[in-house]
């Protein structure tokens, strides 16, 4: 049986730090230029939300097999695949743009999907395990690597846009960046963080309906439907205004392609802003009060988004909703992973809740706002926002939980 030296925490949180951050760089990438996409491919706003589906679909299927994935075989399988997927995608999307061919850009976006669903659940899974070696609050910041990858993915798509740079060329250029980067962070992660088939330890391989089964017997548990609950919430705030708010400002406010850009890497910024920072403030105040005051300053942005008679109220909100919206996601995260035992599993679980509505709910407004405009249709978002506020207390540590300090 052939040994495998685990990296330190140190060097496996550079790595995670490394994949967030391309993860989100390939996700601006793309998001930046879906003016020009729409425009070369010839797509109404209902045809781009099913162009989107393709992002949609393929995540599903990355996150519906990630969690029994990662239990065989580990997370850092699975964020290896995720990656490669991901530069995949990007390259294919580059390819359909110019063809001005919407459908091949939807494949790409589900190979994207793909990749970036299961491979962010390897990574959090990861990086919950990384939390608990170093024994201090890791997880938010390690998402502001994301979005500073959105920040800087955003910026790069308006000096592309302002240069007149084609698609074909940008997201090539950064599919190519992302794959050597891959190979360096992946020799970087530890070999059996979440598996739990016993095989790492020479024991009978668990079947894999058994594998399945546990999986989804941590839904029956009350605290992780509610702590769920917050991240679907939270989560489609994040996924709408990266997969809608360049064309909601160039629609909805009339603006350039180009500020869409700008004002898109400004929510980057400010998700990162929230998760770099989120840390002292979890620790100060405690979980549950900080996700109460995030959901409000989420609500309050939306709305002005929405409803807001000038771009700069808009960008207000812009603020607002990236700063509400940063720390939802991974401070679920890390409280399904408070107890040890099976905490895999329950990253897993809350982690494809995340993605579920991360990706299934943005091309769900594109058909709503064909009929009732963008602006209008990110309302549902807030309404939403304001439900997973309501299960705040979930995300307290269970009483003799360890937890980061």
């Amino acid at each position: 049986m052939t040994a495998h030296l685990t990296p330190s925490a140190q060097r496996r949180r550079a790595a995670l730090f490394a994949s967030f951050f391309l993860t989100g760089l390939s996700m601006a990438t793309w998001v930046s230029r879906t003016p020009a996409i729409r425009d070369a491919t010839g797509s109404t706003t209902a045809e781009m939300g099913l162009i989107i589906a393709g992002l949609s679909a393929g995540s599903m299927i990355g996150i519906a097999v990630a969690g029994t994935l990662v239990a065989r075989r580990g997370a850092r399988f699975v964020v290896l695949w995720g990656m490669v997927a991901i530069v995949t995608g990007v390259a294919v999307v580059a390819v359909g743009t110019a063809a001005g061919q919407g459908w091949l850009v939807a494949v790409g976006l589900a190979s994207f999907g793909y990749g970036m669903g299961s491979g962010e659940i390897g990574q959090n899974v990861e990086g919950v395990d990384v939390e608990r070696a170093l024994a201090r609050t890791v997880v938010p910041s390690l998402h502001g690597s994301y979005s500073l990858g959105v920040c800087v993915g955003g910026l790069v798509g308006l000096g592309a846009s302002a240069g007149g740079v084609p698609v074909l060329a940008h997201l090539l250029v950064v599919a190519g960046l992302t794959a050597v980067a891959t190979v360096w962070l992946v020799a970087n992660l530890a070999y059996d963080v979440g598996r739990e088939d016993g095989a790492a330890a020479g024991q009978r391989r668990r079947p894999l309906g058994e594998t399945v089964g546990a999986f989804l017997a941590v839904w029956r548990e009350r605290r992780t439907l509610a702590i769920g609950v917050i991240v679907l919430g939270m989560a489609l705030a994040e996924g709408s205004a990266n997969d809608w708010l360049p064309l909601i400002m160039v629609d909805g406010f009339e603006l350039s392609a180009a500020t869409a850009a700008l004002i898109y890497s400004f929510f980057g910024l400010s998700m990162a802003v929230g998760r770099f920072s989120g840390g002292f403030f979890l620790d100060r105040f405690g979980r549950a009060p900080v996700m109460v005051v995030s959901a409000m300053l989420a609500i309050v942005g939306i709305g002005l988004v929405a409803l807001a008679p000038t771009a700069v109220l808009g960008a207000v909100g812009v603020l607002l909703w990236g700063i509400g919206a940063s720390l939802g996601f991974p401070v679920a995260l890390s409280a399904a992973g408070d107890d040890p035992l099976n905490a895999a599993r329950r990253v897993s679980a809350v982690a494809t809740a995340g993605y579920t509505a991360f990706l299934v709910g943005p091309p769900l407004l594109g058909f709503i706002g064909e009929h009732f405009t963008l602006r209008l249709a990110i309302l549902l978002v807030m309404v939403l926002v304001a439900v997973s506020a309501c299960f705040s207390r979930a995300v307290t540590p269970p009483a003799g939980a360890a937890r980061p300090s």
